[in-house]
């Protein structure tokens, strides 16, 4: 089996091309495969290899400024889920275009999986999907408001456009990502926009499908992941979504893509 580590750290990057060339060196010395983002604001990606490889490549990103404690979710693939290795120097290491949003400063409070359910329960509670449309389209938890936003950078203007209406009645929020990372910063964009109490899944997706038991899971359907694997269940175990070649949507076994009309080919 391959391991995968999704990873990020929000810290500061005054030099980021100093640490391109050194950290793509120590992958591809390791035969690591994936994506690393470097931006100002830290460091984002999943990459894959063999156990000691990815201990390796860790431990040289944790040496970098701020790193030490760097968020890892590991997981396991059946075959490499990356063609190549990239490291690329990026204005934000996920965009939501709101430079003034700096999770550094304020974030929602983190919630950790098991405590996760009884707080989207509870009906006072707002629970929001952050991700993109065809992530959310697979699979998100019960009762959870999709945004239906094709991009993480259109989450700003959809809460400012519907804030009344989400908010009436509920005494907080509470928002979950794949991994995390986009709740850092849709937590501190919900915080610099007024909203006192704002919450966040520790971990994702990610690490409540791995630590939650299917029957006490409050997760519907599968969860999409931005590698060959397409997506996971329940255990992290690998899902049944193919995804479309042209334009990259996860499909169901035998369903045709609708943005391709037809014309995609699944992998």
């Amino acid at each position: 089996m391959i391991s995968v580590a999704a990873l990020y750290q929000f810290t500061r990057f005054d030099d980021r091309e100093a640490l391109k060339e050194p950290l793509l060196t120590a992958c591809e010395a390791q035969g690591i495969k994936g994506t690393l983002l470097l931006a100002r604001e830290g460091i984002n990606g999943t990459i894959a290899g063999s156990a000691e490889g990815l201990k390796a490549v860790l431990s040289h990103i944790r040496a970098l400024p701020g790193c030490a404690g760097l968020d890892v979710k590991f997981s396991e693939a059946p075959a490499m889920p990356f063609g190549r290795m990239k490291v690329r120097v990026k204005r934000e290491i996920v965009t939501m275009g709101q430079p003034d949003i700096d999770p550094l400063l304020s974030v929602g409070t983190y919630v950790d999986p098991q405590d996760w359910n009884a707080l989207i329960a509870d009906p006072d509670t707002l629970v929001i999907d952050t991700r993109n449309d065809y992530e959310v389209a697979i699979g998100t938890f019960a009762g959870a408001v999709d945004p239906a936003t094709p991009s993480f950078r259109d989450f700003p203007a959809w809460f400012r456009a519907h804030r009344e209406e989400l908010l009436a009645g509920k005494k907080r929020v509470a928002m979950f990502c794949t991994g995390g990372i986009r709740c850092e910063k849709s937590t501190s964009f919900l915080r610099a926009e007024g909203i006192a109490e704002v919450y966040h899944l520790k971990g994702g997706i990610l690490k409540y499908l791995e630590q939650v038991p299917e029957n006490q899971s409050l997760w519907q359907g599968e969860c999409f992941v931005f590698d060959e694997r397409v997506s996971l269940g329940h255990g992290l175990a690998q899902g049944n979504h193919t995804r479309c070649r042209p334009c990259g949507r996860p499909l169901a076994a035998g369903e045709s893509c609708p943005m391709c009309e037809g014309d995609a080919a699944p992998q």
